[in-house]
């Protein structure tokens, strides 16, 4: 059996260190959070990024970004695990309408949940205020890994 060049040279872009990556992984790695939430999205340095799991065996992450110009979260859960499958993946951002932590308040919920390949989410809001978000996916046996922050942070001071 002869194999093309092309072949061969994809199965040589996706050894790394010392193994083989499989094309599902590498299409998987092209997506970053950035990538995803789109251009002017950076990662919220404090308490931004969560792992998802399930009984210690991580499935992906979480991750958390801002917008400061449009003053805008957005969330997206990057799967590590089951990439190229379609399991059930969520991402979800729940903001707070007023920018006070703990008061009473009807928070503002975005959720993207599906089968998808590789990742849930873009779920974007305007939030210069309180926000929890987190992530989910499920394994095909239907294993859920969970991951995220749900208590309130990266509020802004009250006017």
């Amino acid at each position: 059996m002869r194999k093309s060049v092309t072949t061969v040279a994809v199965a040589a872009s996706l050894a790394v260190g010392g193994f083989i990556a499989s094309p599902a992984q590498a299409i998987a790695a092209r997506y970053t959070p950035e990538g995803v939430c789109g251009s002017g999205y950076g990662r919220v340095t404090h308490d931004g990024s969560r792992p998802v799991q399930y009984r210690g065996a991580t499935y992906g992450r979480v991750y958390l970004l801002y917008n400061r110009a449009k003053q805008s979260n957005c969330v997206v859960t990057l799967k590590t695990r089951y990439t190229g499958s379609k399991t059930t993946t969520g991402a979800a951002l729940i903001v707070q309408p007023k920018p006070i932590k703990d008061t009473k308040q009807d928070p503002i919920k975005r959720i993207d949940a599906g089968n998808y390949q590789y990742y849930a989410g873009p779920v974007r809001e305007y939030a210069p205020r309180c926000v929890k978000y987190w992530g989910t996916i499920e394994s095909p046996d239907g294993k859920a890994a969970y991951g995220g922050r749900t208590n309130w942070d990266n509020c802004s001071t009250p006017s």
